[in-house]
């Protein structure tokens, strides 16, 4: 936990926080998920990314969980990349979770990635929408439930038909 407060000052004072406008470019950032896949920001384009910050413990994030995970198999063929972000956690004590509650998205953990740093995600969930071209098309920062995560993704092309 230090280290992530560590980061967190640290990128506060040399201003690479990633901005909350959305059409900016995403910062770069790099991530492997629990079965070893690496993700850049290079490597994604043209796709659509969702950004999910989460924690295990999170009450919202539980409650989020099936509908994230509904969206990511619903608009997987369209392009759709959801990364869940697990902050803060020992990989141990996510796989114990995930044995118990399976998640069709990809998992990431902290640390395995500078996204958490990049987006300040320090309340769970936040959500960060990354669109084809690779730039920010929306944040939703709180759980704000299945409608206002499809009004999220519809920022970027994707929309249920």
């Amino acid at each position: 936990m230090r280290m992530i407060m560590a980061a967190c000052v640290l990128a506060a004072f040399s201003g690479v926080f990633a901005s909350d406008e959305t059409g900016s470019p995403a910062p770069h950032f790099s991530v492997k998920t629990m079965d070893g896949q690496r993700f850049t920001n290079e490597s994604l384009m043209g796709k659509v990314v969702l950004v999910q910050f989460w924690a295990t413990w999170c009450q919202y994030c539980r409650r989020e969980q099936p509908m994230v995970d509904d969206i990511a198999l619903e608009f997987a063929e369209k392009g759709l990349i959801v990364l869940a972000v697990d902050v803060g956690e020992s990989k141990k004590k996510v796989k114990k979770y995930l044995d118990e509650s399976p998640r069709a998205c990809k998992i990431v953990l902290n640390e395995d990635t500078n996204l958490p740093a990049l987006y300040a995600a320090t309340a769970y969930p936040v959500y960060v929408l990354i669109g084809r071209e690779g730039n920010v098309a929306g944040i939703q920062r709180g759980a704000g439930g299945e409608v206002a995560l499809r009004r999220l993704l519809s920022k970027a092309g994707l929309e249920s038909e």
